[in-house]
C-alpha cells in the first residue's frame, strides 16, 4: 500500500484525521481537489462568514454609526470593502498556519479530484489532467457539502446567490431578500443588517430556528425588527426573477417581492458525487454517507466524518469525528468523545446551547426547572450594554443535574463551555452556586441562574 491512510478533503474533518493519523507515526496523505485547502470551512463557510460577520458587529456596537452611516453610499460599500478585506486577511493567515502544520507533521498534500477504483485504491486527477492510482490501508472521506441549489432558481453569484456567492460581493446591495430561517440564513441577516442593507425574510415555518427555546429566539428575533429587518414568515417561494436591475420573488400567497438581491440559504447537499462510492460498496443515501457510531461505512476499513453524514454538520464536531476515526481505525486508545456538544449560531447577538432543550425535557417527561439570567441584571451587561441577553438553564428537579443550558447575548458562544464543563463533569446546579465568577462578568449569570433554579426547587416542594 503507498499509505497507511489517505484522507480525501482538507476541511477541519480532514485536517484533524491527518494530525491524529501523522502522531500515531501513521503514513498519512491528504487528496484535495480545490486550489486551497482548507475546505469550506476555511475558504467558503465558518471563518470567512464570521470574519465578516465581526465588521458587522462592531459596527452594530457603535450604537449610532450605523444609523449616520447607512444612507451615504460611498461609506456603505467601504464598509462591505472592509469587511471583505478582513475576510482575505484571516483565510490567508488560516491557509498559511493549516499548511505549515501539515508539513510539519509529514502530511503528504495530493491535488486532484480522488474516486475509487476499489475498495483500497483511489484514482486521482489533478488540474492538468494527470491521473494516478493510490492506495491506502484505510480511506477516511471527509469532502463536505455545498449549498444547495435548486434547479429551478437562476444563480447568477450577482443578485441571486447562495452562501459561498454571498461572500464575494464587491458591491453592498440597497436591499436583500433572505430565504431561509435555519443557521446560515440568521447569520447573514445579521450581518447586512448591521451593515446597513434593508433585509427581508422569507421562511415556511413561524419562527426562525425552529428546534430551539422560543424565548431565546424571540431575543434574536427582538434584535432582527431593531435593525429593521421585515419577516414574511409561514411563506413559500415559488419562483425568483431578475428583473432590471434587482429581482421579484414570488410567494405561494400570491405575494411579491422586490430586492436588489436574494440569498437562498435553505439546506445543504454532501460533495459525494464524483467518489464513485459505489464501486467500493460504501452505502450512501441521497449522497449522505452512512456510518456506524464509529464513523466507519458498510466497508469497516472506509469512514466517513464531517458534514458528508449529515447532521450536525459542524466544523466543531467534524474535527472531533476526524480524530475519533483515526483512533478507531489504528486502535488507538479512545476516550468516549462527551455526549454534551455546543452548538452555536453566530448571529447578533450570539446563540448557543448544549445538552436538551425544554420540549425535548417534556417529551422525556423529566421533571426539571427552568433558571434564568438576563444580562442585564449583572454588572458586566449594564456595563456593555447588553439589555436583551439571556442565560437559560434546564435543572432536572429530582437530582439537580444540568440537562440543558441556552444562552443568547454577547459572548454566548464562549459563555457555553462553562455549563458544557459542568454537564459532562456530571456537576450540578449548585457547583455553579458555589462557585467563584469573576466581578463583573457575565460568567456570573450563570450563578444567577443557578440561584433561580434552587428558588423553583423549594417553591415545587411547597
Amino acid at each position: 500500500m503507498d499509505f497507511d491512510i489517505l484522507i480525501v478533503g482538507s476541511g477541519p474533518a480532514g485536517q484533524h484525521a491527518a494530525w491524529q493519523a501523522a502522531r500515531m507515526g501513521k503514513r498519512a496523505a491528504i487528496i484535495e481537489r480545490k486550489p486551497k485547502i482548507g475546505g469550506a470551512g476555511l475558504q467558503t463557510g465558518t471563518i470567512p462568514s464570521k470574519a465578516m460577520r465581526e465588521v458587522a458587529y462592531l459596527l452594530s456596537r457603535s450604537g449610532g454609526m450605523r444609523q449616520a452611516l447607512a444612507p451615504d453610499a460611498r461609506s456603505r460599500h467601504g464598509l462591505l470593502a472592509d469587511a471583505v478585506r478582513r475576510k482575505e486577511g484571516v483565510i490567508a493567515q488560516q491557509e498559511s498556519v493549516i499548511l505549515q502544520r501539515l508539513l510539519r507533521h509529514g502530511v503528504a498534500l495530493i491535488p486532484g479530484e480522488a474516486s475509487f477504483l476499489d475498495a483500497h485504491t483511489l484514482e486521482v486527477a489533478d488540474a492538468a489532467g494527470h491521473v494516478r492510482r493510490i492506495s491506502a490501508d484505510v480511506i477516511l472521506l471527509a469532502t463536505g457539502s455545498r449549498p444547495r441549489r435548486p434547479a429551478h432558481i437562476q444563480f447568477d453569484k450577482k443578485s441571486v446567490l447562495d452562501s459561498t456567492s454571498i461572500l464575494n460581493l464587491r458591491h453592498l446591495p440597497e436591499s436583500l431578500l433572505v430565504v431561509g430561517g435555519g443557521v446560515i440564513a440568521c447569520e447573514f441577516v445579521s450581518i447586512f443588517a448591521a451593515l446597513g442593507v434593508q433585509v427581508s425574510v422569507v421562511d415556511s415555518h413561524a419562527q426562525l430556528l425552529t428546534y430551539l427555546s422560543d424565548d431565546v429566539v424571540g431575543v434574536l428575533a427582538d434584535s432582527f425588527l431593531a435593525m429593521g429587518v421585515k419577516f414574511h414568515m409561514r411563506e413559500r417561494v415559488v419562483a425568483i426573477q431578475r428583473e432590471g436591475g434587482g429581482t421579484l420573488t414570488l410567494l405561494e400567497s400570491g405575494q411579491q417581492l422586490r430586492a436588489e438581491a436574494v440569498l437562498y440559504a435553505q439546506g445543504r447537499e454532501p460533495n459525494s458525487g464524483g467518489l464513485n462510492v459505489a464501486r467500493a460498496e460504501v452505502r450512501s443515501k441521497d449522497g449522505w454517507i452512512e456510518v456506524n457510531p464509529q464513523f466507519q461505512t458498510s466497508v469497516p476499513h472506509i469512514y466517513a466524518v464531517g458534514d458528508l453524514i449529515g447532521r450536525p454538520a459542524l466544523a466543531s464536531t467534524g474535527m472531533e469525528q476526524g480524530r475519533a476515526a483515526v483512533l478507531h481505525a489504528f486502535g488507538g486508545e479512545q476516550h468516549v468523545s462527551a455526549e454534551n456538544l455546543p452548538m452555536a449560531v453566530y448571529t447578533i447577538p450570539e446563540i448557543s446551547y448544549v445538552g436538551k432543550t425544554e420540549k425535548e425535557v417534556q417529551q422525556e417527561g423529566i421533571p426539571y426547572v427552568i433558571g434564568r439570567a438576563q444580562f442585564k441584571d449583572s454588572a458586566r451587561g449594564q456595563i456593555i450594554g447588553d439589555a436583551q441577553g439571556l442565560l437559560k438553564l434546564i435543572v432536572n428537579a429530582q437530582n439537580e443535574k444540568l440537562l440543558g443550558v441556552h444562552i443568547v447575548g454577547e459572548q454566548a458562544s464562549e459563555l457555553i463551555h462553562i455549563g458544557q464543563l459542568v454537564m459532562n463533569l456530571n456537576g450540578s446546579v449548585r457547583d455553579l452556586v458555589s462557585n467563584v465568577f469573576n466581578y463583573p462578568t457575565l460568567a456570573e449569570c450563570y450563578k444567577l441562574a443557578a440561584l433561580d433554579c434552587l428558588h423553583e426547587m423549594v417553591e415545587l416542594q411547597k
